[in-house]
């Protein structure tokens, strides 16, 4: 079960934990923020820093829907286009975190920022949970031969497996599956996990956390605990920071802690730890956190699932009687607002069919419609 993770030459199991810190997109595409935050997760005890890859039409349509900022609602995806940079501003931060002896990883979220990832030559690629079911993108990761740490959370177990289907068989580098809630803040409650020890046993596979909980000790701690040999963490300056991810990351003094507790319960080992912080934190609320090991949807993210993650939109509107071509159509989140659509993986099924009735631009293509 405690299988290690292998990149860039190292291994990383819970003797040796992967310390993940994700920017995200913290930065707000400042490059003297980025690096700010870069050093400071480097001083906090990070051995990886982790950034996003956006390019709003790769990820949901304009009509997603509004989040709530500080200087009022804006649309999503007017969000994610503030946020677009131009790939020598990736290029930069791989040399600053390379600089400072780090990990340097980065999510793309669809064909273009994947390629021009890779035109960096990362050593490793993440895939966030909503992209698990994005079939072409896995594709043309799979292509690559690179690690991959694929999180899955808002997902069934048959999710990951189709996942797998696609990345493993032409993947013979190392895939780390991180468990993961997807929701913001996740309950600790909801983590489930003894899941690591199931998922490690099922598909014999390295796992680790991607955690959104709020604790900075307590998930992290116990997934050590539990076989986890990667835990990413959000990490911010202050949570007051505008970020959008800022609100649930953890400032440099609680990621500091978050850092001495894994090292903690890699020494002292599953039962030590869970004695512990059972000793520290209460019995009840650490068997809770560790759950029944059955994967399922968590509460917390329930309601998300099939629009946190990919299904197929109109990018415009296609009216009755239209042939539905490649053109108009795009794996993309759902989010709040819109309707879900088919997976990803009926793509080319629906390509070339005609629509039966009228699809407004943005809502999810059902199997009624064509």
């Amino acid at each position: 079960m405690d299988q290690g993770f292998t990149v860039s030459g190292a291994m990383y199991d819970a003797q040796n934990v992967l310390i993940i810190a994700e920017l995200g997109t913290a930065h707000g595409a400042d490059p003297v923020k980025a690096k700010e935050l870069i050093d400071a997760a480097a001083e906090s005890g990070a051995g990886c820093i982790k950034v996003q890859m956006v390019y709003a039409d790769e990820i949901l349509h304009p009509n997603t829907g509004e989040v709530a900022l500080p200087g009022g609602n804006i649309r999503l995806y007017d969000r994610f286009k503030q946020l677009e940079v131009d790939p020598d501003f990736f290029a930069e931060i791989k040399a600053h975190v390379e600089s400072r002896g780090l990990l340097f990883l980065c999510t793309p979220f669809g064909l273009g920022s994947a390629r021009e990832l890779r035109a960096l030559h990362p050593m490793a690629f993440k895939i966030a949970s909503p992209e698990l079911n994005h079939t072409t993108l896995l594709r043309e990761v799979a292509s690559y031969h690179l690690p991959v740490l694929l999180s899955t959370g808002v997902s069934k177990l048959g999710d990951i497996e189709e996942a797998l289907q696609i990345l493993a068989p032409s993947q013979p580098a190392p895939i780390c599956l991180l468990h993961c809630i997807t929701a913001y803040p996740a309950p600790e409650r909801d983590y489930n996990l003894r899941l690591l020890r199931s998922l490690a046993a099922v598909f014999g596979l390295p796992v680790g956390v991607s955690d959104h909980s709020l604790d900075p000790e307590l998930v992290p701690a116990l997934g050590t605990a539990m076989g986890a040999g990667v835990i990413e963490k959000h990490f911010c300056l202050s949570r007051n920071d505008p970020g959008l991810d800022d609100p649930i990351a953890l400032p440099p003094r609680e990621f500091g802690r978050m850092v001495r507790a894994i090292r903690r319960a890699s020494e002292l080992g599953s039962d030590g730890t869970i004695d512990a912080l059972s000793h520290e934190r209460g019995p009840a609320l650490v068997q809770a956190i560790l759950g029944d090991g059955i994967k399922r949807l968590a509460p917390s993210e329930a309601a998300n699932y099939e629009r946190t993650n990919r299904s197929l939109h109109a990018l415009r509107d296609i009216q009755e009687g239209e042939l539905i071509t490649a053109e108009a159509i795009a794996p993309l989140r759902t989010e709040k607002v819109l309707r879900p659509g088919l997976p990803p993986a009926w793509e080319s099924a629906i390509t070339g069919r005609r629509a039966r009735s009228f699809i407004p631009a943005g809502e999810g293509i059902r199997f009624e419609d064509c």
